[in-house]
């Protein structure tokens, strides 16, 4: 188990050594997390900034409780507000950043297959619409399924002490495990498996290699400037990872 986590966590490091060693292609696979960047962190300021509004607000109903009891209800509505909006924000993040970046994203995906060895043939025979269509109904699927883990955290937070310890801990595996799913997407669909469905067969397959590789990528993720830098890796990691969790007979087909 530790053996795999450990082989997971070094796909990242590896990752960037790889993209950093071809300057240009990491410096335009930067740029779309750059724009994304600002976006979410005018979002993200604005919550925070918002909190000390909000949080009385949301715990008004407890104005007459104990005063230790009322304020754990805030910390724990403030521990709901800012880590359920982080876990959706890092998927959204990661799927418009895939989106708008797909032509950078696509070719640092083939130079890390190129790099492996024996880089599959693409199959990537569809028309583009209708490839875009498919990422962007995939990519809504997973956001919804964050947008109600997100949910069920928030209400799970409320649990006095496993609510701000556990609960945290079980929402960032959570989001990391939603982020490899949508990573992993590019180097699968060019051995001409589509569907989410088979993603995540191959993650179960390899759930602490995964993990070990997801939860430092989606840390890291969250952390919007540091994003920017992160991006590009992560991209060439789940093209890594894919080679690593697919059969033995479809890592190079």
């Amino acid at each position: 188990m530790i053996k795999e986590l450990l082989a997971g966590a070094a796909i990242l490091p590896r990752a960037f050594q790889l993209v950093t060693a071809r300057r240009q292609l990491f410096l335009l696979g930067a740029l779309p997390p750059l724009i994304t960047s600002v976006i979410f962190l005018a979002v993200l300021i604005t919550l925070i900034s918002n909190l000390h509004t909000l949080l009385p607000f949301l715990a008004s109903f407890s104005d007459d409780w104990v005063a230790g009891l009322h304020l754990t209800i805030e910390i724990a509505f403030g521990v709901g507000l800012v880590g359920g909006p982080m876990l959706i924000m890092v998927l959204v993040f990661t799927a418009i950043t895939l989106l708008i970046g797909a032509p950078a994203y696509d070719k640092i995906a083939e130079l890390t297959e190129a790099e492996l060895g024996h880089a599959p043939a693409d199959t990537a025979d569809a028309p583009l619409l209708r490839s875009a269509g498919r990422a962007i109904r995939q990519s809504l699927a997973l956001v919804a399924v964050s947008v109600a883990g997100a949910i069920v955290f928030a209400l799970l937070g409320f649990i006095p002490v496993i609510g701000q310890t556990v609960i945290p801990v079980l929402s960032t595996v959570f989001g990391s495990w939603l982020l490899c799913i949508e990573l992993l997407s590019p180097a699968f669909e060019r051995r001409g498996r589509l569907r989410i469905a088979d993603r995540r067969a191959a993650m179960g397959q390899h759930r602490m290699r995964t993990l070990g590789f997801a939860i430092p990528t989606f840390l890291l993720l969250a952390i919007p400037f540091v994003a920017v830098l992160v991006f590009p890796a992560a991209t060439a990691g789940g093209t890594i990872l894919a080679r690593e969790v697919l059969p033995n007979d479809e890592r190079l087909c």
